[in-house]
């Protein structure tokens, strides 16, 4: 939804008339409530946007609504296919080990579709979205959101 650096409103908004508050309850059951998070960018995210931190509102609160509407507004720099896997071999490196059928502990892995690609990330508040509740994470005002995606120099 917006892309900008913290601003003052105070200044914009009319002595007249007060803003109406009716709750966050109101908000969420007509569906406008809105998210405002800082997104951070490293490796070729942060090269495609030109800009390492952003202060990005969206509508919602999970994490899945933030790259839907992120994706949207930065549609020309291509990052969704830059950062999201569509299919388990698009989040598959070559040459790894393959994942067993059943994952040990607690491990878990989003499903497919809700995959990065090899070497990206999306974290929260300096944790990898898989280990929260992937793409249905939700997010507070203030959040962290990294997209990482560094680069790799190899033989």
């Amino acid at each position: 939804m917006t892309a900008d650096a913290p601003t003052d409103d105070s200044a914009s908004a009319s002595p007249s008339s007060p803003p109406v508050d009716d709750g966050p309850e109101s908000d969420t059951r007509a569906g406008t409530e809105t998210t405002t998070v800082t997104v951070r960018c490293t490796g070729h995210v942060r090269t495609a946007l030109g800009t390492h931190e952003l202060e990005y509102t969206f509508q919602g609160t999970r994490l899945r609504e933030f790259l839907e509407s992120f994706f949207d507004e930065f549609e020309a720099h291509d990052l969704e296919p830059m950062l999201i896997a569509e299919t388990e071999a698009d989040a598959t490196a070559r040459g790894w080990a393959p994942v067993p059928d059943e994952l040990p502990g607690t491990w878990r892995k989003n499903p497919e579709g809700e995959q990065t690609r090899p070497y990206a990330r999306v974290c929260i508040n300096g944790r990898f979205n898989e280990h929260d509740a992937g793409f249905d994470t939700e997010l507070e005002n203030g959040d962290r959101v990294a997209l990482v995606y560094p680069f790799m120099f190899c033989c």
